[in-house]
């Protein structure tokens, strides 16, 4: 039976893997712009850092159960991905 620590779970880790995915897109975009400095060492230890600290104090919060929070983060990360990836290829047939 899915109980309500699941579904607050599955939000938390909706949400930050949306967070994440955003992190991901301006590392990739300041790395790839040959704007390599501060900026693009702070995004990329923040987007890796993120997650282990969302999961760490989810643990705490929620007794352990982190299950959820980790299939909710992989969830919107690939549902971010194939959004980005139809908007960008709709854009370039135009």
């Amino acid at each position: 039976m899915i109980g309500t620590t699941e579904i607050i779970g599955f939000g938390i880790g909706a949400i930050s893997g949306a967070v994440q995915f955003f992190l991901l897109s301006k590392f990739t975009g300041s790395a790839t712009g040959g704007k390599s400095g501060m900026r693009t060492v702070l995004f990329a230890l923040t987007q890796f850092l993120f997650p282990f600290a969302v999961l760490l104090i989810s643990a705490f919060l929620l007794e352990g159960d982190i299950l959820p929070i980790g299939i909710g983060m992989a969830a919107s990360l690939v549902v971010c991905a194939v959004i980005k990836y139809v908007i960008y290829s709709r854009a370039a047939k135009k």
